[in-house]
């Protein structure tokens, strides 16, 4: 792969200069150099730039756009060869390492079902700007795809962990360009504020759910956020728990030997992993999972609330433990592993019912 020529670029989170263009790459170059390691979320968390922002201002450099429709390029993962696949919310990341499956689904939202591997759900609408990055690091090239959101946020990265590429990773750099994305800045999501009362309907419609994807209609007809239902529904198909009660399950499952679904996800991409969990392991502040094949990082100390939520379908209901921040993002959901169109296991039922209610000390 050559390096591009760079002629006339201006980007911004709104308009970059080529002074202000120049400043990201010297900071960049200066910071990478004395902390090759350092995630770029990080790096640029220190210019007081947006992620999206500091990958584009190295374009021409060792970066390249890729113009690919938000499908077709997902369509391409496949034929990447082994990666390790990255999605985060705010305050969770989790990466494993794999194969993609196939791409399923439309124009706007797609599937990648793989059961215990790499599993996905790809909402094409969020994905403002892809390209291909070439990181040299000290123990030699890494290739990545990466995708982020209009504000600069990445919504999904895949890391080649191959030792010999594929013929897809050339073609996607010599489809690139060096066109620049618009981002429209930082701008932070506002606190939704709490309904003041239940909307008429709410939980006839939710005791009526026959599907778990039906709950984003629900969401919609009623105007309502997740964390807002939560909290509206709460001592009928929701239980407040302790913060801490993340802590306290992934510890359970993990001594019970229990298979569990992890949900981390943005409005662009949700990841799941299915599988026996590790114990915990905390670290500078963070909890961590260190599994074989994949990693799960929490910031457990930006989660504010915490429901049991249980949600009907044909198979007799399906229960998740859900954590939220301050904002009232999700930070991560939690389910029991269960196939489709078989019961919940009881094992899981008993591990959620251990867990204390909010106002009881943790």
């Amino acid at each position: 792969m050559t390096n591009l020529a760079m002629t006339d670029l201006c980007m911004s989170e709104t308009s970059m200069t080529d002074d202000s263009r120049t400043a990201i790459l010297d900071a960049f170059h200066s910071l990478r150099s004395s902390s090759p390691t350092t995630p770029a979320i990080m790096l640029a968390e220190r210019l007081g730039i947006s992620e999206g922002a500091l990958q584009a201002a190295r374009l021409g450099e060792d970066v390249v756009t890729i113009t690919l429709s938000p499908k077709a390029l997902a369509a391409r993962f496949a034929s990447l060869g082994r990666a390790k696949a990255l999605t985060r919310s705010r305050h969770a990341v989790l990466e494993q390492q794999g194969y993609y499956p196939l791409l399923q689904g439309g124009a706007h939202a797609g599937l990648m079902l793989d059961p215990g591997g790499l599993d996905l759900r790809l909402l094409f609408g969020h994905w403002h700007w892809a390209c291909l990055i070439r990181d040299t690091l000290p123990n030699g090239e890494r290739l990545s795809v990466q995708i982020f959101d209009r504000y600069g946020r990445a919504v999904h990265k895949l890391f080649s962990l191959s030792s010999a590429p594929s013929d897809t990773w050339q073609t996607l750099w010599d489809e690139g360009t060096i066109d620049c994305p618009e981002f429209v800045g930082q701008a932070e999501p506002d606190t939704p504020a709490a309904p003041i009362q239940t909307p008429p309907g709410l939980a006839e419609d939710w005791a009526s759910l026959s599907d778990v994807h039906q709950f984003f209609g629900l969401l919609r007809r009623h105007h309502l956020t997740r964390h807002q239902a939560n909290s509206l529904m709460e001592g009928h198909f929701t239980r407040a728990v302790p913060k801490n009660s993340v802590e306290q399950l992934l510890t359970k499952a993990a001594n019970d030997g229990l298979s569990i679904m992890l949900f981390v996800g943005n409005p662009g991409c949700v990841q799941i992993r299915t599988g026996i969990v590790p114990q915990p392991v905390r670290a500078r502040g963070w909890l961590n999972l260190f599994a074989e094949n994949a990693t799960l990082h929490l910031d457990d100390a930006a989660i504010e609330r915490v429901w049991e939520v249980h949600k009907p379908n044909r198979d007799g209901g399906v229960t998740s433990l859900e954590a939220f921040d301050a904002r009232g993002e999700l930070v991560l959901q939690i389910y029991g592993e269960r196939r489709e169109g078989s019961a919940e296991s009881p094992r899981w039922r008993t591990l959620l019912e251990k867990l204390g209610h909010r106002h009881q000390a943790a």
